[in-house]
């Protein structure tokens, strides 16, 4: 198997440390692997979407960082059924998108989100 070396930030080594012993992956290396299986199996789920389709989205962002949620609902508004927005917190918002529509069209939204920088989290769930 290839070795790959990773340069992480403390932060983020501490929280897999996290993660590796409450869930119980033997090292740091079965903990990647995992999460690269999900991230790999959430990209071939994106990019199999096709033909009518509906999903949910779920988006978390900073409060003042309204501008690309809001662009990108108009963008794609014929295939937005509903939107909830909540804020979670003084800081903190979720946006829940409930779509139906072509499915290319569907995930060309979820990744829209996925590619702006002021976006913390995006969820795509299939229906």
């Amino acid at each position: 198997m290839p070795i790959v070396s990773l340069s992480l930030p403390e932060q983020m080594v501490r929280a897999m440390d996290e993660i590796q012993e409450s869930v119980g992956f033997a090292g740091r290396s079965e903990l990647v692997r995992a999460a690269i299986r999900l991230l790999l199996q959430d990209t071939h789920d994106k990019n199999a979407l096709a033909g009518k389709s509906n999903a949910v989205v779920v988006v978390a962002h900073a409060s003042v960082d309204e501008e690309p949620v809001t662009r990108l609902k108009h963008a794609y508004g014929d295939i937005v059924k509903t939107h909830i927005h909540t804020r979670i917190s003084q800081e903190d918002c979720i946006e829940v998108f409930v779509l139906a529509g072509e499915g290319k069209q569907i995930s060309a939204m979820a990744k829209g989100f996925e590619r702006e920088r002021k976006i913390k989290t995006v969820r795509l769930l299939r229906v």
